[in-house]
């Protein structure tokens, strides 16, 4: 029996007349500006595996989340079908908001630019079937401090590549700032590559902790319109963390640390639509707790942060 429906069925049978939805009172925040979501990567130490954490999301109340490609991947690969993913996260009252690539798709390389968007197509094909309409594209293999500086009219036309793949999947690239990395690690890059790629569906993919890592401005933040921003990643960061040497490990909760969060909040809310804010964290502390725990914390904290603006 492939292992989404050993799983599925366990969860049936545990809440035999009862709802998938979450017995815990803990809940999103119905806010008309901005949408709870856990990105994976917080919980993502604790190695529970495609469904679990699905599970898990929903049982801390969250009703939308951020997935990796990678544990996608292995689910179908166990022998399990896009179908049953997208049921099963459709019977835990779960929206698949986006999804966490590392696809080589802007690197100078053309082999292994070639072979990076070919891996993206056949992503966002998996992800259209799963009914995850978006998909994170940062500038991997661009990254590290020993790779070239790419031109940013060349990354804006292999950003249009990329996109135009949406255009037959109708999943959108979401072009990622790296505060860490040697390319796109500027609010301004992005900026420039979203726009110079002509195409009606960029849109950005912004974090807390980047924009303080890579050194952007958030007065810069204002320019990027209203329409820029669909997914935000939310986290904070402690005092006594120069931008030179945070690493992603030092994350902590929103509102945890000394971030302007609500700042960024006010600059990027959307009056047509609510934007998803996604708890990105890489703690360890959190990995060394329940998984559970620390998604409900999470989901408390992104309310209590967003309770008011």
């Amino acid at each position: 029996m492939p292992t989404s429906r050993r799983q599925a069925l366990a969860v049936l049978a545990s809440t035999a007349g009862a709802s998938l939805l979450p017995e815990t009172s803990t809940a999103a925040v119905k806010s008309p500006s901005f949408v709870p979501c856990l990105n994976m990567s917080t919980i993502r130490g604790q190695k529970l595996g495609f469904v679990k954490e699905l599970e898990t999301a929903s049982k801390a109340g969250f009703r939308s989340v951020e997935v990796w490609m990678e544990t996608l991947q292995e689910f179908v690969k166990s022998g399990n079908t896009p179908a049953q993913a997208r049921k099963i996260a459709d019977d835990l009252g779960i929206k698949i908001e986006n999804a966490i690539g590392f696809a080589a798709w802007i690197v100078d390389d053309e082999t292994a630019r070639t072979k990076g968007v070919d891996q993206l197509k056949r992503e966002m094909e998996l992800l259209a079937q799963v009914g995850c309409m978006r998909v994170a594209t940062p500038p991997v293999g661009a990254q590290s401090p020993q790779s070239p500086r790419i031109d940013l009219l060349k990354a804006a036309e292999r950003y249009r590549t990329i996109l135009e793949i949406s255009d037959q999947t109708g999943v959108i690239p979401q072009l990622e700032l790296w505060g860490f990395s040697k390319n796109l690690n500027l609010l301004s890059e992005v900026m420039y590559v979203a726009i110079q790629s002509g195409h009606p569906s960029a849109r950005l993919l912004l974090d807390v902790y980047h924009l303080y890592k890579g050194g952007s401005s958030l007065d810069s933040l204002k320019l990027v319109g209203k329409l820029g921003i669909e997914i935000f990643h939310i986290n904070d960061y402690a005092a006594g963390f120069p931008k030179e040497t945070i690493v992603d490990a030092d994350r902590v909760y929103p509102g945890d640390g000394i971030a302007p969060i609500g700042q960024i909040l006010k600059i990027i809310k959307n009056p047509d639509r609510p934007i998803v804010l996604s708890l990105e964290v890489f703690n360890k502390s959190y990995y060394a707790q329940d998984a559970l725990q620390v998604a409900k914390t999470g989901l408390a904290k992104i309310n209590k942060v967003i309770a008011g603006i």
